[in-house]
Order: structure tokens, then C-alpha cells, then sequence
């Protein structure tokens, strides 16, 4: 138990509604609220983001320098993909109610809704999750060194990257055309599917 908090003051907060507390909303039916040591002071090593989806919504391609989080589904159904540093592997779990995936500390994830009203709780053991992002890495790494560092051209990058808006959180944007994405589950094929547990 922390011993700089002061458990006598008025100010110590014990309890907070979530609802209330958006951190990015895309529209009604794909939003993601916040709960951290910023909203609730009492909170020590533990913060978490209530993640609603619409069905083909995805938290986009990010990692949490500063914490691992523990994925729960609440309800519908979601594929959550993280890649293993160790294996370079792509790794993927399809989840439903009372499903988990944990991602440990670092590791580059994602997580896509494959029904609508999908409902998930991100648990993280640190008091504010903080987070690098897919979008912003590409947007903001200067396009000369993408192309010198890995022999792209220049301007196929840029053409490629122009549509990226900075701090996407969910994709797709509102206005992306099929035609200019890949199909998710293509990318994906070898999700795995939980079966309930025997004794």
C-alpha cells in the first residue's frame, strides 16, 4: 500500500464511473474510455480502457512501453494479434465472453471486432497506460530515412502513407474505400479459436 497517499484527505477517491471518462471516440458504437491514477488517485499499478467495437473495427497496430495488458472479452468477439519478439511470429487468438489474451510489456498488438457491439476490458499493471502507435510511426518517421533504411522509393512511401491521420487509435477511418485494404482475416488465417475447459 502506498504510504504517500493520504488516506484521511478529502481529495482521496475511492470510487469513479468509467462511463464518463472518454479518452477517443470514433463515433457511438466504436470509443474507448479510461481509467488511470489521473481519474481515480487511490489506483497503484493498475489502470484500464473500456474498449467498444463495431464489427471490422480494429485498435490499431500499437505497444505499451510502460506496461503489459491482459485483454478480456466482455462481449461479442474479437481477434486479438500480437507479434512475439523472440519467435517473429504473428500470434492470434480469437475471444469471446470470459476470454482473455495477455500481452506482455512491449510487444506490438492488435485487436480487431468480428461481430458488432464487441465489448473488451484492457487491463494494465501500470497507473496510466501509455502507448506508441502504428500511425504515428507512420507519420511521423521522416520518409527519407524509411526509404534510405529499407530501399523504398521516396515518393511510393509518401503516396502510401498520405491517407495515415496521426493517432488513429480505431481504424478504418470513416472514409476508406474497400478497394484501398486488404480483407483482415486474410492476414490472419491461423487465429486461434478457445474451446472450453474439461475436467
Amino acid at each position: 500500500m502506498s504510504t504517500s497517499l493520504d488516506y484521511t484527505s478529502p481529495t482521496t477517491q475511492f470510487a469513479f464511473d468509467v462511463n464518463y471518462s472518454p479518452f477517443f471516440k470514433k463515433d457511438n458504437r466504436n470509443l474507448i474510455n479510461i481509467l488511470g491514477v489521473q481519474q481515480l488517485n487511490t489506483l497503484e499499478n493498475v489502470s484500464l480502457l473500456d474498449i467498444f467495437l463495431s464489427n471490422d473495427n480494429i485498435v490499431e497496430p500499437h505497444y505499451h512501453q510502460n506496461a503489459a495488458e491482459l485483454v478480456y472479452c466482455i462481449s461479442g468477439a474479437a481477434n486479438v494479434s500480437l507479434l512475439n519478439p523472440f519467435t517473429k511470429k504473428v500470434l492470434s487468438y480469437s475471444i469471446t465472453p470470459g476470454q482473455v489474451v495477455n500481452i506482455p510489456r512491449a510487444w506490438w498488438h492488435y485487436e480487431i471486432a468480428t461481430v458488432d457491439n464487441t465489448h473488451l476490458l484492457a487491463i494494465f499493471d501500470a497507473p496510466t497506460p501509455e502507448v506508441i502507435l502504428g500511425s504515428d510511426i507512420l507519420k511521423f518517421t521522416p520518409s527519407n530515412i524509411i526509404a534510405h533504411t529499407y530501399c523504398i522509393d521516396e515518393n511510393l512511401w509518401k503516396k502510401a502513407t498520405r491517407p495515415v491521420q496521426p493517432s488513429t487509435y480505431i481504424g478504418p477511418y470513416k472514409d476508406c474505400h474497400k478497394r484501398n485494404r486488404s480483407d483482415y482475416p486474410d492476414h490472419s488465417p491461423h487465429a486461434t479459436n478457445f474451446s472450453p475447459l474439461t475436467s
